[in-house]
């Protein structure tokens, strides 16, 4: 099928991509039906082919000189090397070949090569990192002065916008090199060896003769066809077939999209096909915008957000009163499966000292027992993780969309480094996804036409939103000299802010420092991520959200006389019964005074034999998660206020509905 996409006014191309399972697949020569048992296991031959030709590659040039080689883009010759990692790797002349017996052809070579490339090029950074760490050591490694911090910064790529963090982290890892060795490594190629190969196909390095994909009638289903080993040492090109395997699409890949080949592996005896595919989008802009979205950061609120409009004369309006994202019963969750994986890790690393180099020690296969059982809890780690991430991620772009916001504002945090809040809240804001949450967000964003760029976090919970002076935080709204974190009150009498929660007043103070240095943001080139990486004071003095002057609620004064009321009491029964409706809370109010309330019934998975310190005990009445306390599911614990985005503003005294 033709590659090129055509695209109308405003729009550009998006590839992404969605996971999908090879369930069966037919041998086309002589019609044999492959079950996916079977059909996972000539995968897995093949993609054991390939990963030991990119082991052997990946290992052989491993060093600086072939790093850099490969970085600079020009061959021997002074060519430009192809963008393609295989033929990148043909040009430079380094081959990869099968053992010896083993017949493949010269497809399964490329993949081999395209993986090994990859990776190869993917070292280039942390290559220059690690020598610009070396070439400016520290006097000490723990703390860093100010000029050495500019020195390291000034040597490495980019360095000025690098997070503290990671030059942190890789300086500790030189560290440990230095304690066990006793002198510096030369380079990342003797502090690291070389990374692990994964067992997998990379079909697009591929062309017509491996592998061919293409859409069936039914615009939800696709057929791949390509090239299996029959055995796991092939001999001869007779020992492989083709083989046609339908594909479901998910229901994310729209019709009209261009299917690329996939990549697969296996997985839990099933086949993944991670699908790449084309299709057009909303182009977002990176400056122009009048209507954004800001979003703060939490710790049991995992995210605050709030719409505000920049109108022609310079000064912003907040849209409403904002919406929060509670995850407290997830991020609890998560804490008491992190404290049972280090737990874990602890008494496998016990067992493993006491067993040392015995190779029939008793407690091997304990050893082996409680291995398992750490990644059992590593993988519930990730799947709660990425639940998480998507569910806040499709909620902040849903509040995006119902606002009309052009643009989504975050606070960057990837410096943050949690310290001297105690161990257990040091842990609770290291653990935080917020990366993951990012990505996904851009990836939902993109379907949509929204950018999303991030922005300084520095003074965004600490100034008022309407005059930038420095907030007193108190404890709580009816306890002012209490001092806290929680509740804000400008100190200014000119303006006297009593916006509530800190955060609500933390995402108007993101969202409009984002709109007054839009035409500041940076796209990265090669990922295509904006961001705004420093404020201008100038700028920053006309970021204050001004209040509200449309009317927001509705004039109730008195307007004619009083409506007469009856002096007939209401009867205490009804007179007759009332019919009957159906069970549950569905149907007409009951016969007397009691309220219908709601079905006490909990789902099958909140009646697990659980403790009571499953989720955080709630910290106000209104705010009583049910299930959450018994292990009910993700979906009772996290918690989102729906949008309050409408033309005009609405009533921003009523409560808020919460709903789970």
């Amino acid at each position: 099928m033709s590659r090129k996409l055509p695209l109308g006014e405003g729009e550009t191309a998006r590839t992404a991509c969605a996971r999908g399972l090879l369930r069966a697949g037919v041998v086309e020569q002589t019609g044999e039906v492959l079950s996916a048992a079977v059909l996972a296991e000539r995968v897995d031959w093949a993609a054991a082919l390939v990963s030991g030709m990119a082991a052997s590659l990946l290992a052989a040039h491993w060093n600086a000189a072939d790093v850099d080689a490969l970085a600079s883009g020009e061959d021997t010759k002074g060519r430009a090397l192809p963008s393609n990692a295989w033929m990148a790797l043909r040009r430079l002349g380094w081959s990869a070949a099968p053992p010896e017996g083993i017949r493949v052809n010269d497809r399964i070579v490329r993949m081999a090569q395209e993986q090994a490339g990859r990776t190869l090029r993917s070292a280039k950074w942390r290559a220059d990192l690690t020598a610009g760490i070396l070439a400016t050591w520290p006097t000490d490694p723990a703390k860093r002065t100010p000029q050495e911090w500019d020195a390291v910064r000034e040597v490495i790529p980019d360095g000025r916008h690098l997070p503290s963090s990671v030059i942190r982290s890789r300086t500790r890892q030189v560290a440990a090199f230095q304690r066990t060795n006793g002198r510096l490594p030369a380079d990342v190629f003797e502090l690291e060896r070389a990374p692990n190969v994964a067992r997998m196909m990379l079909l697009s390095a591929c062309d017509g003769q491996q592998a061919t994909i293409a859409r069936c009638d039914d615009p939800g289903r696709a057929l791949l066809r390509l090239q299996l080993p029959t055995r796991p040492d092939p001999r001869s090109y007779r020992d492989w077939t083709w083989v046609a395997c339908p594909i479901t699409l998910p229901p994310t890949v729209p019709p009209g999209a261009v299917l690329h080949l996939p990549t697969l592996c296996v997985h839990q005896g099933r086949v993944r096909a991670d699908l790449a595919y084309t299709h057009p989008v909303l182009a977002a802009r990176r400056a122009g915008h009048t209507v954004a979205l800001g979003v703060d950061w939490g710790l049991n609120t995992l995210l605050s957000a709030g719409a505000i409009r920049l109108h022609g004369n310079g000064t912003i309006t907040a849209l409403g009163a904002g919406a929060q994202f509670r995850a407290a019963g997830v991020l609890a969750k998560q804490h008491r499966l992190r404290r049972a994986c280090e737990y874990l890790h602890a008494k496998a690393d016990h067992y493993h000292r006491l067993i040392g180099n015995t190779d029939s020690h008793r407690l091997t296969s304990r050893h082996a027992v409680l291995a398992e059982e750490i990644r059992h809890v590593s993988d519930r780690r990730s799947n709660l993780n990425d639940a998480l991430a998507w569910s806040a991620a499709r909620w902040t772009v849903d509040q995006a969309i119902t606002a009309r916001a052009s643009v989504i504002y975050v606070e960057d945090l990837r410096s943050l480094e949690a310290r001297g809040m105690g161990r257990t809240l040091n842990s609770r804001l290291s653990q935080q996804v917020r990366g993951q949450i990012v990505e996904r967000m851009r990836h939902l964003a993109a379907e949509a036409g929204i950018a999303v760029v991030t922005v300084p976090a520095r003074g965004t919970s600490r100034h008022c939103p309407r005059c930038l002076v420095p907030l007193r935080h108190r404890k709580a709204p009816d306890r002012p000299t209490t001092p806290g974190w929680k509740w804000a009150i400008c100190p200014n009498p000119d303006c006297g802010w009593r916006g509530g929660d800190r955060d609500t007043g933390a995402w108007q103070r993101i969202a409009a420092r984002g709109l007054t240095h839009q035409t500041r943001t940076a796209r990265d080139r090669a990922t295509g991520v904006m961001t705004i990486r420093s404020v201008v004071d100038k700028l920053e003095a006309t970021a204050m959200v001004a209040p509200a002057t449309t009317q927001t609620r509705r004039d109730r004064s008195k307007t004619g006389p009083t409506r007469r009321s009856t002096t007939r009491p209401a009867p205490r029964r009804r007179r007759a019964p009332s019919p009957t409706g159906p069970s549950g809370p569905a149907g007409q109010r009951p016969e007397g005074h009691a309220p219908p309330g709601r079905m006490m019934r909990l789902p099958r998975a909140a009646h697990r034999h659980q403790g009571v310190t499953t989720i955080s005990t709630p910290t106000t009445r209104r705010h009583r998660p049910r299930g959450a306390a018994l292990g009910a599911g993700f979906h009772l614990h996290a918690h989102a206020t729906p949008p309050r985005w409408t033309q005009p503003v609405p009533d921003t005294t009523s409560c808020l509905a919460q709903v789970a």
